[in-house]
């Protein structure tokens, strides 16, 4: 296979590395990645007999079990390499043979994964929580994260998923598993997609993910009547003793909410 990106040129081929025969006669299946005119090679980690290896279609003969097998991994290899450089080409704009097949044997590279990152966040979040953030916040985040570490695996059959399978599918999943499975209301489900969106925006400032899986993501809040105090309800509130100054803090933010008209979440955020 060959393409052209970028000015890159790639190419993939399989071959089996003669004068390494194996005590039974088979010979080692190898994969070599061509880019720019630099070739780097890996081993498939299979090893295949001589008698069934195809040089000129680099693929196995026959029907048998074995060939099947053989050309199945041969096909793994190449959509997984493909998948390796369009990676690499999408979030670096380049790609060397080197760092391609490193990238395939998982060699230095750092997989940034979701759970992760929103493990990470929610420690350094709780770490301002009496200073610059407030407990009610922090708990949010941490509602999401549990969720998010039930979904995952209930819907995506693992334990983390990288940052860079996150798209509009994967946002939209999360939200019909918020209303579905955990019964949230829609103004609970907005506050929580808007933590979520939080801590992706996070990676995409820091360049460890290159899209933003919200593009054309569209969801708003439903308009609550919360009803209203009487002048004599609050005046009462006024006069009312408090048993801590946590209580009183708190008494005294809504008090001026009610006067100035500012929304609670302005003045503690």
């Amino acid at each position: 296979m060959k393409t052209s990106m970028s000015r890159s040129t790639f190419k993939i081929l399989f071959y089996v590395k003669k004068g390494s025969e194996k005590a039974n006669g088979y010979l080692p299946l190898m994969c070599r990645l061509t880019v720019d005119g630099e070739i780097k090679q890996f081993s498939c980690k299979l090893d295949v007999p001589p008698k069934l290896w195809d040089v000129k279609t680099a693929r196995a003969t026959g029907k048998s079990a074995e060939a099947q097998k053989i050309n199945a991994a041969v096909d793994r290899i190449r959509v997984d390499v493909n998948r390796r450089y369009q990676e690499l080409m999408q979030s670096d704009g380049y790609v060397t043979a080197a760092r391609l097949r490193d990238a395939c044997l998982g060699l230095g590279v750092k997989r940034e994964t979701l759970l992760k990152l929103f493990e990470q966040h929610n420690g350094e979040f709780i770490k301002k929580v009496g200073h610059s953030r407030v407990q009610g916040t922090y708990n949010r985040y941490r509602t999401i994260y549990r969720h998010l570490c039930e979904f995952v695996p209930k819907v995506y059959r693992r334990d983390d998923i990288p940052l860079k399978e996150l798209n509009l599918t994967f946002i939209n999943n999360f939200e019909y598993f918020l209303r579905t499975e955990k019964k949230c209301r829609t103004n609970t489900v907005w506050g929580y997609m808007i933590g979520l969106k939080h801590v992706i925006s996070i990676a995409r400032n820091s360049g460890a993910l290159p899209f933003n899986p919200f593009a054309g993501y569209i969801n708003s809040p439903e308009s609550v009547d919360r009803g209203y105090l009487t002048e004599r309800e609050i005046q009462t509130l006024m006069e009312a003793p408090v048993k801590s100054g946590t209580c009183e803090l708190v008494r005294d933010l809504f008090i001026f909410s009610v006067f100035t008209n500012v929304a609670l979440n302005k003045i503690c955020l």
